[in-house]
């Protein structure tokens, strides 16, 4: 019924016109007239590489929750493109505010996977330094982030600093008032900031013709932003997509909502079983879309990769999923005085006071008592 519902909503479909789309799913180049780039062969594979690595290191999420050594883990399965492609658009000095489940932007941003599987695996309090990379902390509540991202943005804008902010959300994400309230900050004080929306047809059970009646780009019109749909799982049409957009916000131009159309095709989360609302023909159907398949076959059609670049990127995966399952399972608990460290930037004399009265409460407990 949920399948019915959606293509008689027509928001599940795909308008070509309307989308931007730089690589078929078949691997085929076409152009566009004002998305239009063209990528060094080296510049191609390094997206391929990108991409891949994310899969690996998310598959080896999901594995690591099975068996018990992470509290949670949300998967990126099928949203490579969208996070890679829009993630290598950035400048160093631009500002991001993920969600919980961007781990290629993690990656493009070459932040460390570790402090991400720590976040996951319950022995940090955030994860990582946002000033170490511009990558803020992952927001596990819904939308909250795009307001942060927003106003930041205008803290930009004040200081007349010439880089760009970017937040990623969810579809589900535009329902919440906060995302609305940052589109009107964002439009009236024309923040340099954009809002790369994940439209992956599903927030947990909820199909996306449950969060807006038109598409999520028209929306921005209403605020006065400026609003494109890009094929989410086109590498190519996300980098292009995004690097114009930051090159607007920069030159203080409208802010822009990017809606990236693409597919959850994993669980929401690993707690989540989307065998209970999808059916496995519209996920069969997203498949032949895959963003990395795509991107492969270009590369190979015209000899830019062969046999044993795939296989050394591959062997490159399976390397750093060691590497993460081997740290994941010898990773130290925190000490429980961790978190009056981190309450305050600096030092506060209240904080002070309780460390050391948590000191002595716990040098009170006599061992083995």
């Amino acid at each position: 019924m949920a399948a019915q519902k959606r293509t008689r909503d027509g928001l599940s479909g795909e308008d070509p016109g309307e989308m931007v789309q730089l690589l078929t799913p078949h691997g085929e180049r076409v152009h566009h007239p004002d998305y239009d780039i063209e990528p060094t062969p080296g510049e191609l594979r390094e997206m391929y590489r990108r991409m891949a690595l994310t899969r690996r290191v998310d598959a080896e999420g999901v594995t690591l929750q099975r068996q018990g050594e992470l509290g949670l883990w949300p998967s990126s399965l099928g949203q490579e493109a969208a996070q890679v492609g829009s993630g290598l658009a950035l400048r160093a000095d631009d500002h991001v505010f993920p969600s919980y489940r961007d781990h290629g932007v993690a990656l493009a941003r070459q932040v460390d996977p570790l402090h991400i599987f720590r976040l996951f695996r319950g022995v940090s309090h955030g994860g990582w330094d946002p000033a170490e990379k511009n990558f803020h902390l992952y927001t596990l509540v819904i939308g909250s982030q795009v307001l942060h991202a927003t106003g930041y943005a205008m803290g930009v804008a004040d200081d007349d600093a010439d880089s760009a902010v970017v937040v990623y959300f969810g579809d589900g994400a535009t329902s919440q008032g906060d995302v609305s309230e940052a589109f009107n900050f964002a439009a009236v004080y024309d923040a340099p900031v954009v809002f790369f929306c994940q439209n992956n047809q599903w927030a947990i059970s909820q199909g996306v013709e449950r969060q807006s009646k038109v598409p999520i780009h028209r929306r921005a019109a209403g605020f006065g932003l400026h609003g494109v749909r890009v094929d989410g799982n086109d590498v190519l049409a996300c980098l292009a997509v995004t690097r114009a957009a930051v090159e607007r916000a920069r030159q203080g131009r409208e802010a822009t909502l990017v809606e990236a159309f693409t597919y959850r095709m994993g669980a929401h989360t690993t707690s989540d079983d989307p065998t209970r609302y999808r059916h496995s023909a519209e996920v069969t159907q997203w498949a032949r879309k895959d963003p990395i398949a795509r991107l492969e076959k270009y590369l190979l059609n015209h000899g830019w990769a062969d046999a044993d670049f795939l296989a050394e990127v591959g062997a490159e995966g399976d390397r750093l999923a060691q590497h993460i399952r081997e740290s994941v399972r010898t990773m130290p608990d925190p000490h429980l005085t961790e978190f009056f460290d981190l309450t305050y930037a600096g030092e506060h004399r209240q904080v002070t006071e309780e460390r050391e009265w948590f000191k002595e409460y716990e040098a009170s407990f006599v061992e083995g008592s």
